[in-house]
């Protein structure tokens, strides 16, 4: 029997019907394409071994197995609420406050490959990121506006979830939390402050550590464990910069992979009331991939080219060398702690630094267990009544503080011999309980308001005034501290 032999040593030709000629013939040409395309499989294999499915999802089916199925994807609810969806119910600030952190870590780690945390390196080395290095400007642009930025966002999404009732029933320990990142947030801003090692962030870091000198007790040993001695130098840099770069991100990634897990275990955020057009009854649900993961990824475009923009146009401050033989007038901690160094100038220091800041952050700790949950939450400001006490108490807060803190100032420079507990000991510590406690009961019993509605003016109240006292902090004290315009300063 002749015939012609094939790749795979078969016969074809002479004794062998036509179909089945035809059928080895095709097997031949799949066996040569499979070896063709080797290289493609075995990537496909690799591909397909790291991330089962079925590529793209196309079907509903699909989608939820894909949420359900990968790790980051899975810290969110498969399905969700339609309602949550509406933008102005969260401005997508949690997701924010993700997407800037990310950003604090990769521009970070690169600047850590030339960062020097000794005295003497220090703002050499910031010095070479700045002017030696290729992108090296706009990648400390975006390390110090990711910074700023995220500290702004998550002020904002605590306000957000505080002002939408999003932290009653079972969301009430993740308030805890969020609350905990806020001051990690803070940490670790802080911390990094001083890294460049120049006379801004040396003084503003000199003033907030001797803000601890009047912590009772334990006060000046906080301040010399956090500098590593009793002066700022080397080892103050190696702590900071130890807490910087590793203890305080690894506590902010292991709690903000557990503050997300438990948004998971509660179907995502508070979910805010129908419209008047919708139809009462269960709401709609959609599925999270596509319809939020789309919203978050844009947020996420909008939030990356605005951080870019302000890194290329306006950089990352750096002034002269530390000089801790002089400094400068005025010397101003960070923005965030100016609140508290204005209250410095008004009241005394123990005040200023323990009894108001831990009394506040008490509160905001039991806030979930101080209200009630049986009180419909989701709605902006909870109700049409809430929303105007709130108004009402923002509208006094930043009328009357200015108006105080200009009292005080008068006060204190035309009466040298006024007595100190009228500017500093127990009576401003007096007028704000009882102004706390006032506004609680004029809300309740003028207003008819409820708990929770009385409660979230009383925090309206604070917040603005401690929102008034940072910009008079920031924009409106000069040379000695002293008040003035700030075209002036």
């Amino acid at each position: 029997m002749s015939g012609r032999v094939t790749g795979c040593g078969r016969r074809v030709g002479i004794g062998r019907s036509p179909a089945y000629n035809a059928r080895w013939g095709e097997r031949v040409e799949r066996d040569a394409d499979h070896q063709d395309h080797a290289g493609a499989s075995l990537l496909r294999r690799v591909w397909r071994s790291a991330f089962p499915g079925r590529g793209i999802p196309r079907t509903d089916r699909d989608r939820a197995l894909a949420t359900r199925n990968t790790a980051l994807l899975h810290l969110r609810p498969v399905r969700l609420p339609a309602r949550t969806l509406r933008w102005t119910h969260t401005f997508g600030l949690g997701g924010s406050s993700l997407v800037l952190f990310t950003f604090l870590v990769a521009s970070g780690a690169l600047m850590m490959l030339l960062y020097q945390p000794t005295a003497g390196g220090a703002h050499l080395s910031v010095t070479a990121i700045e002017k030696e290095v290729v992108f090296g400007p706009l990648v400390r642009g975006v390390h110090y506006w990711s910074a700023n930025l995220l500290v702004l966002v998550l002020l904002a999404h605590v306000a957000r979830v505080f002002l939408t009732g999003g932290y009653h029933g079972p969301r009430q320990f993740n308030w805890v939390i969020g609350v905990s990142l806020l001051l990690l947030v803070l940490a670790a801003s802080f911390t990094g402050y001083l890294l460049p090692w120049d006379q801004l962030s040396y003084w503003a870091v000199t003033i907030s550590t001797g803000m601890l000198q009047y912590v009772p007790a334990v006060g000046p040993t906080l301040a010399r464990v956090l500098k590593g001695g009793t002066e700022l130098g080397t080892e103050t840099l190696v702590v900071f910069y130890t807490l910087h770069t590793t203890v305080l991100p690894t506590t902010l990634v292991v709690l903000m992979a557990f503050h997300f897990w438990r948004v998971r275990k509660v179907d995502g955020v508070v979910v805010p009331p129908p419209r008047p057009e919708e139809v009462g009854g269960q709401p709609e649900k959609v599925l999270f991939l596509p319809h939020l993961l789309g919203r978050e990824a844009a947020q996420a475009a909008v939030v990356l080219a605005l951080v870019l923009w302000l890194a290329a146009l306006f950089g990352a401050p750096l002034g002269p060398p530390a000089n801790p033989g002089m400094s400068p007038n005025p010397a101003k901690a960070p923005w965030y702690f100016s609140g508290f160094q204005e209250l410095l100038v008004h009241v005394h220091p123990v005040l200023a630094v323990v009894v108001i800041p831990l009394a506040g952050l008490f509160a905001a700790l039991l806030l979930p267990y101080l209200t009630v949950d049986d009180e419909p939450a989701g709605a902006w400001f909870l109700s049409r009544r809430g929303r105007r006490l709130a108004a009402v108490a923002a509208l006094t807060a930043a009328t009357l503080t200015p108006a105080l803190v200009a009292l005080d100032e008068l006060l204190g420079s035309g009466s040298a011999g006024a007595p100190g507990w009228l500017r500093g000991g127990l009576l401003p510590l007096v007028v704000l309980v009882a102004a706390v406690a006032a506004g609680y009961r004029l809300a309740r019993t003028r207003f008819g308001a409820t708990t929770n509605e009385a409660v979230q003016a009383v925090v309206v109240l604070l917040a603005v005034a401690l929102a008034a006292l940072t910009l008079i902090g920031v924009y409106f004290r000069g040379e000695g501290m002293a008040l003035t315009w700030p075209w002036r300063a």
